[in-house]
């Protein structure tokens, strides 16, 4: 991918984190781990360590590890998606 299309991507998906919040409807629990795990990957890249802490702790590091080994920008572009199709 060359620069100038990941920098366009890098504001689209700046404008989607921006969006979601805007929302007419929250998202379903799948949705919204969904959201986290795409989210986390384009951000941080792979789930690393165990999964700890509460109930809905796990299901999040969960999401997010099933996820693993996607590059961040196929999880940007991913996010990018998900976002516009919950705000239709």
């Amino acid at each position: 991918m060359s620069k100038e299309a990941s920098q366009s991507l890098r504001m689209r998906f700046k404008r989607a984190c921006k969006k979601v919040w805007d929302l007419q409807t929250k998202p379903t629990n799948e949705q919204l781990l969904n959201l986290y795990a795409l989210f986390k990957q384009a951000t941080e890249g792979d789930c690393e360590g165990k999964a700890r802490g509460s109930l809905k702790q796990r299901a999040k590091w969960k999401a997010w590890n099933s996820i693993s080994g996607t590059s961040q920008l196929d999880a940007m572009k991913k996010y990018c998606l998900l976002v516009n199709s919950l705000a239709e």
